[in-house]
């Protein structure tokens, strides 16, 4: 099983030279990836909102301080982006780190964030979809052409291309029937937050019994964040089920404990899942 850590662009851990030291110590100690999760502008809830680096930013850092290690979007809320100009970010991205990028992404679900990047709650599914497309038709086809709801081109091209082809592996958050939907046909991978094992069970159930994978996509990989970072046990529980991968988080944003994460899961989940 893959083992990732999840959260490196919030709170304490988002200083310059922590997000590289931290970065650099999950690289040594063996972890497969690391994954940043997107929003770009919170409602306020009262409190002091804390640092949150926007994703494609903090990873594009995050790989010049690395090597080896995959770098994740976990995920993007793809109907806030323009698809046209995050094509162009991510297979950035994707030649800067040697092929390194996996691309999360999501519909998101808080309205005002969407709002006031110009989407409504109504429309973001559909805009999911038809970004997704027109990414694809941007990194896959030498003369790319596009006509949709919301985005449409021709004559225009973009390099450079990823490095892996046709495009990085895609993956699909969310439980929700539309996304798990969206996971199977059109997605490398899907990724589930916040869920138990029983929880995972269940969601793997659902995607089993839903129609329409196309061969050419191959085995979806399962990428599961748990509620808590896992024993050995229970990691092997959630391999067991089919899960390839598991992005753990800290039980807080500060920098002490994701290291102190770092090392343990070093110590006590690498190499025995």
């Amino acid at each position: 099983m893959k083992l990732a850590l999840y959260g490196l662009h919030r709170g304490g851990c988002a200083e310059p030279e922590t997000l590289a030291r931290l970065g650099i110590l999950a690289e040594d100690v063996g972890f497969e990836g690391l994954w940043v999760g997107d929003h770009i502008a919170l409602p306020p809830d009262g409190s002091q909102e804390p640092v949150r680096l926007e994703a494609v930013v903090a990873l594009t850092y995050l790989a010049a301080v690395t090597t080896r290690i995959g770098l994740g979007l976990g995920v993007i809320v793809l109907p806030q982006r323009q698809p046209v100009l995050l094509a162009k970010q991510l297979s950035s991205l994707d030649f800067l780190s040697g092929g390194r990028l996996t691309v999360g992404v999501g519909a998101g679900w808080i309205e005002p964030e969407l709002n006031a990047m110009g989407v409504t709650l109504a429309e973001r599914a559909a805009r999911v979809e038809e970004y997704l497309a027109a990414m694809r038709v941007l990194w896959d086809e030498p003369m790319p052409e596009f006509t949709g709801e919301f985005v449409s081109f021709a004559g225009v091209s973009q390099r450079p291309r990823p490095v892996r082809r046709p495009h990085p592996p895609i993956v699909v958050g969310g439980h929700v029937p539309a996304a798990l939907r969206r996971a199977v046909r059109h997605g490398n991978g899907w990724y589930g937050w916040d869920l138990d094992v029983p929880e995972t069970e269940q969601a793997l159930a659902r995607l089993r019994d839903l129609p329409g994978r196309p061969a050419e996509l191959g085995e979806l990989e399962i990428t599961i964040t748990p509620p808590a970072v896992p024993d050995v046990d229970t990691a092997r529980r959630y391999a067991d089920l089919g899960v390839h991968r598991l992005v753990l988080q800290p039980d807080t944003m500060d920098a002490a404990a994701a290291a102190k994460l770092i090392t343990t899961v070093g110590e006590t989940l690498i190499g025995q899942v």
